[in-house]
């Protein structure tokens, strides 16, 4: 089962496991659990009516959900992510990031699954002092009473919950933390600059920065981050947290911007934010992350930044003319 199985990494696991399917005789069923049967149905039309492919709604905001589909594991990446409904709804953002967990823990519990793998985020690691990557279990400092700290602080949450059931429960589980994931499986209402950006210059436009662009992040293609989630499932340590990094695209957003930039032909013009748009910034300066466990359980990204980037325009363009 994977919950947010149309987002932007989600989306790229359940295609590396249709891919399995179509290149071997054993098939893996595929649970794929959302909001919207309409939205999944989209996106994977030419799998839906396969026998080995299951719509499964479930909402991670709601406490209606009734999921009596028994699983061998779930990895659980729905969650509001995107800057912009963060500040416009964070009581949300926090509540179904905690609270959707606990349904999916309760529901593994009942049903004997195997694992659990729960998707959190490099935000939980808070801002500390200097350029030095992340290791899973340094921790920075958070303000606790900013609203746009309810992804961070929920997520926190969520992880803390994880271990507490198997402590309690045995119910086993995993976490991952991914840095910044990229891709043309981002939808492209997704405001996350590395998505926003990568539309932009896919439909010929230039990046307008709003900042100095100095900020250090770990970014990591779809496709890389989705063996990354299937190599934790399968290899990682119960409830340990597994960053998801590739060592050969930590980088500037200045770097990023001017590798999509010129991917595409297109300028990168700098412009002042407005007041609103600076609430929505991600606080952390550098958020690089250290992926030496994830590397020690045999994984290895084959995207570095400037074909990752390049790659997701080309395909971004090729979609938009099929569209057309």
């Amino acid at each position: 089962m994977i919950t947010g199985c149309t987002g932007l990494i989600c989306s790229a696991v359940v295609d590396l496991l249709i891919r399995w399917n179509e290149t071997h005789s054993e098939k893996i069923r595929i649970q794929a659990a959302g909001r919207s049967e309409e939205k999944v149905r989209a996106r994977f039309a030419p799998y839906v009516e396969e026998d080995w492919f299951d719509f499964v709604p479930f909402d991670a905001s709601s406490a209606e959900n009734k999921l009596n589909n028994p699983c061998d594991y779930m990895i659980h990446g729905a969650s509001n992510a995107s800057p912009n409904k963060i500040m416009k709804e964070p009581v949300e953002t926090m509540l179904s990031n905690f609270t959707g967990m606990k349904y999916l823990l309760d529901s593994a519990r009942t049903h004997g699954t195997k694992r659990v793998l729960y998707i959190s985020s490099s935000e939980v690691y808070g801002q500390k002092e200097g350029t030095e990557p992340y290791k899973s279990f340094e921790y920075g400092y958070i303000d606790l009473l900013n609203a746009r700290n309810s992804y961070s602080m929920g997520k926190r949450a969520a992880e803390t919950l994880c271990a507490s059931y198997y402590d309690e429960y045995s119910v086993d589980s995993v976490i991952i933390r991914p840095g910044h994931i990229y891709g043309p499986t981002a939808v492209e209402s997704d405001n996350r600059v590395s998505s926003a950006w990568a539309y932009s210059v896919a439909r010929g436009e230039d990046i307008v920065m709003k900042s100095d662009g100095s900020q250090i992040r770990s970014y990591c293609y779809c496709l890389d981050s989705a063996s990354a989630i299937l190599k934790v499932l399968l290899k990682g340590k119960s409830v340990c947290a597994y960053n998801i990094s590739n060592p050969d695209s930590v980088t500037s957003i200045r770097n990023m911007a001017e590798i999509l930039a010129k991917s595409g032909g297109v300028k990168l013009r700098m412009e002042l934010p407005s007041e609103v748009e600076k609430k929505g910034f991600n606080p952390m300066r550098n958020s690089a992350l250290d992926s030496t466990d994830l590397l020690n359980l045999g994984w290895k990204g084959l995207f570095n930044a400037e074909r990752g980037f390049s790659h997701t325009v080309k395909i971004m363009r090729e979609i938009d003319v099929k569209n057309r």
